[in-house]
């Protein structure tokens, strides 16, 4: 598969970058691109706000699961035969989201799409590391990281032109010219892998932790439409998780090769990264899925003018992570991480300020603020966390790095979303507690005229007044819970040991 010391010129080199960096950039893509269109697809499906959300968390946990197993797919039948097929397969499943006339259909599609480009990103690496040598990997690996970023720049200001000027339906038709392109280039000009029939996957781990994984997702999702554990479909989900969990680890510990290997815990640095790069994932993409209706719904943003004012957000990113790129080896790779967490902390800790007249270049600044963090954030961490970490253990290591991240965007979407429902709910009734006829405020002239409780339209004023004031404090909760996780994370940094680096030495290129 991919030697390291590959050094012979590779044909075609310029042009299997393009091609492997387009099928990147689909897959990046996508896990923005459809947030600024959620509320156009909740109006024309018939979702509530819990069920549209997931529309990205269907993916995101699709996505999760498959890519450990994306190493051994591509060792069993070849790595450009898994490539072209996963191309081929999130075409297809894009184009049926975009022809999906109902949640129940979206929502299965976008699970085929998740599971189709799990591998795309992974894979697509692999290739860059193949046809660079190791001098040029650095640059290859910082053109990779960028394709990979692109997605957080474009996804939303694309999606929200797509769906403003087509249809919502666009945001997935969009990945069909750039598919087929991308597998045009791949099937041209990338050579094939040499293929191991003795190959096998631990069979038992991987459909365990599988299930856990989905049995946590439904549990978070729908816990609060239907009650939590007053439901039986809850208590259900709740036992086959945890039984789900047991199985994992109990086969973990008793088997000669399982799925994720327990000497991966043994790195002290990679144990530490996986816990930071779980609490990004929440912090990162539930703000985002915060934002949408945030904007859309709270502040009434055309959908363009919602995905441009996102846009900084990525570009803060892009530019951070060559920042620290730089400043590796230079700087104590804590401290890096320290300022990336602090930033993170005081753009959600500025946001929790924010109300609903807050100002177009507010928004702009503190979402660059928050994009910086991460691009501060994830260079380091990757460096930290395989620096230390043995060659052996490294591809394994790599997916589940990529599964903690994906399930700690998951999992953080749907907590937000369930604190944002219930907290919107509870401060209404304790607002329009204070709203009766009594309230010596309705004495004044101007206010009764507008907001009489004491008839229907006045009633209905009222209550729409209270909603939009009972939203904005349950925004504000949300941001200071981000804020929170921001900084409960940053004592962890004492105990993690800075990677030295070395003459010749090189971070670990991995970006997931």
């Amino acid at each position: 598969m991919s030697d390291p010391a590959a050094t012979e010129p590779v044909a075609n080199r310029a042009m299997i970058t393009a091609c492997v960096v387009l099928a990147v950039i689909m897959q990046a893509l996508d896990t923005t691109i459809a947030n600024v269109a959620l509320p156009y697809m909740q109006g024309s499906i018939s979702a509530s706000t819990d069920q549209i959300n997931w529309v990205l968390t269907s993916y995101i946990v699709a996505a999760a699961i498959m890519t450990p197993p994306s190493a051994f797919l591509a060792r069993r039948f070849g790595r450009k035969r898994v490539l072209l097929w996963s191309i081929v397969g999130f075409v297809v499943s894009s184009i049926l989201c975009g022809l999906a006339q109902s949640l129940e259909q979206i929502i299965l599609f976008r699970l085929l799409q998740g599971l189709a480009g799990a591998a795309l990103v992974p894979l697509s690496q692999g290739i860059l590391l193949d046809i660079y040598s190791l001098k040029e990997r650095g640059s290859a690996m910082a053109l990779f990281g960028v394709s990979v970023m692109v997605g957080p720049v474009l996804g939303p200001m694309l999606g929200g032109w797509l769906t403003e000027n087509y249809s919502w339906r666009w945001v997935f038709f969009i990945n069909l010219p750039i598919g087929l392109l991308a597998l045009a280039g791949i099937f041209y000009y990338v050579r094939e892998t040499p293929t191991d029939t003795s190959s096998r996957l631990d069979w038992l781990g991987f459909g365990s932790l599988s299930v856990a994984i989905m049995a946590v997702q439904l549990f978070l999702d729908r816990g609060e439409q239907l009650g939590w554990f007053s439901s039986g479909e809850i208590l259900i989900e709740a036992v086959i998780a945890v039984a789900a969990v047991y199985v994992f680890l109990v086969h973990t510990f008793t088997t000669d090769k399982p799925f994720i290997s327990p000497q991966l815990f043994k790195d002290r640095n990679f144990s530490i990264s996986i816990v930071f790069i779980f609490i990004i994932g929440i912090t990162y993409l539930a703000s985002l899925a915060l934002m949408t209706p945030y904007l859309q719904t709270l502040m009434g943003y055309p959908v363009l003018t919602a995905g441009m004012v996102m846009g900084p957000r990525g570009l803060g990113t892009m530019l951070t992570m060559f920042l620290a790129g730089r400043l590796l080896g230079k700087v104590d790779t804590r401290l890096l991480l320290l300022v990336g967490l602090g930033l993170s902390a005081l753009s959600m800790g500025l946001m929790t300020g924010w109300t609903p007249d807050v100002s177009m270049q507010t928004i702009i600044y503190v979402g660059f603020i928050q994009g910086t963090s991460l691009g501060m954030l994830f260079v380091p961490l990757t460096t930290v966390a395989f620096a230390t970490l043995p060659a052996s253990l490294r591809a394994e290591g790599t997916g589940l790095y990529s599964l903690s991240r994906n399930v700690g965007s998951s999992v953080g979407i749907s907590i937000v979303t369930v604190l944002l429902t219930q907290n919107i709910q509870v401060n209404h009734a304790e607002i329009g507690a204070y709203v009766t006829p009594f309230n010596r405020a309705f004495d004044a002239w101007a206010i009764k005229s507008y907001l009489d409780p004491t008839i229907a339209s006045g009633r209905a004023a009222l209550d729409a007044m209270i909603t939009v004031q009972a939203s904005w404090v349950a925004y504000i909760d949300d941001f200071k819970l981000l804020m929170v996780l921001s900084l409960a994370v940053m004592p962890l940094l004492l105990i993690i040991k800075s990677p030295k680096r070395e003459g010749n030495h090189e971070p670990v290129g991995v970006i997931e």
